[in-house]
C-alpha cells in the first residue's frame, strides 16, 4: 500500500477528548503522523485549543471563548483546554496541522503565528482553512506552509491560489475521486482529505492516490497504512515552489 500521511484530526477523539494534551499524545502513540488542532483566541489574545465558538459542548459551560480570559477558561475547564503554545511542547518533533475556525481576523492570525515562531515549531507546523484564514497566514507568514481548505468542485481560482500559494488542497473527503486527485497532482499540488472514518472510505482514498487523510480514527488508518511511511513525520517531505507544487 503507498505511503499516505496519517493526521489525527483533534487528537485521538473517540478515546479522550478532542484538542486535549492527553488527546494528541493518545494520537501519537497510535501512530499519527501529524495531529490536527483547532485554534481560537481568548479575550486577552491567547491562542487556545478550541474548535467551537463556546465552551459549551465539551466543558458544558455556554460561554463564548471571545468573552473569557485564558485564566478563566483554564479555571472553567480544570486546565483541560491546552493553549497553542503548550499544544507545541507536547507535539515536540511531530508535525502539526494547525486549523483556524471562525474567520479569525489578521490580527488574530498574526498573534497564532507569532506564538508557532516563539515556540520554534515554524518548521513543522503547517496551516489550514478557508481562504480567508489562509490569505491572513501568507501576510503573516511568506514561508508558511499552507493547506487550503475547499468545500466543493468548483475549481480553485487561479488569482487566489497565487495569492495563498498553498501546498496542499484540502478537500471534504466525499468530494474527492480519482480524476481530480489526478488534475490536482498534475497541477503541483499535493491532495489532503478530511474526515473519512471507515476503512472502506480510508482505502478508497488510499488507492485513488490522495497524499493525507485527517481522520478521528488514527488507530484505524495507521493500522490499514501500515507502519509509518516515507512521509511521515520526521521524513523530509518534498520542497514546494511558490504555488507549492513539488521541485
Amino acid at each position: 500500500m503507498q505511503n499516505v500521511t496519517a493526521v489525527a484530526h483533534r487528537g485521538d477523539p473517540y478515546r479522550l477528548r478532542e484538542n486535549t494534551l492527553g488527546s494528541l499524545r493518545s494520537a501519537l502513540r497510535q501512530g499519527a503522523d501529524a495531529v490536527e488542532i483547532d485554534v481560537r483566541l481568548t479575550r486577552d489574545g491567547v491562542p487556545v485549543l478550541l474548535h467551537d465558538g463556546t465552551l459549551k459542548r465539551l466543558w458544558e459551560h455556554d460561554r463564548p471563548l471571545s468573552s473569557l480570559s485564558a485564566a478563566e477558561v483554564h479555571g472553567l475547564t480544570d486546565g483541560g483546554v491546552p493553549t497553542l503554545a503548550q499544544a507545541l511542547a507536547a507535539t515536540d518533533g511531530h508535525r502539526v496541522m494547525l486549523d483556524l475556525p471562525g474567520g479569525p481576523s489578521a490580527k488574530a492570525v498574526r498573534r497564532i503565528v507569532g506564538v508557532v515562531r516563539e515556540s520554534g515549531a515554524a518548521d513543522r507546523v503547517y496551516y489550514c482553512a478557508d481562504a480567508g484564514a489562509m490569505l491572513n497566514v501568507r501576510a503573516a507568514d511568506p514561508a508558511a506552509e499552507i493547506a487550503l481548505t475547499w468545500t466543493t468542485l468548483a475549481p480553485t481560482r487561479p488569482a487566489l491560489l497565487d495569492a495563498v500559494r498553498p501546498r496542499w488542497l484540502n478537500y471534504r473527503f466525499a468530494l474527492v475521486d480519482r480524476d481530480l486527485a489526478a488534475r490536482l497532482h498534475a497541477d503541483g499540488y499535493l491532495v489532503s482529505v478530511w474526515t473519512p472514518d471507515t476503512r472502506r472510505s480510508m482505502r478508497r482514498l488510499v488507492d485513488i492516490g490522495v497524499d493525507s487523510i485527517t481522520t478521528n480514527r488514527i488507530d484505524a488508518l495507521c493500522t490499514l497504512r501500515g507502519p509509518r511511511g516515507t512521509t511521515g513525520a520526521n521524513a523530509a517531505p518534498p520542497s514546494p515552489d511558490r504555488r507549492g507544487s513539488l521541485a
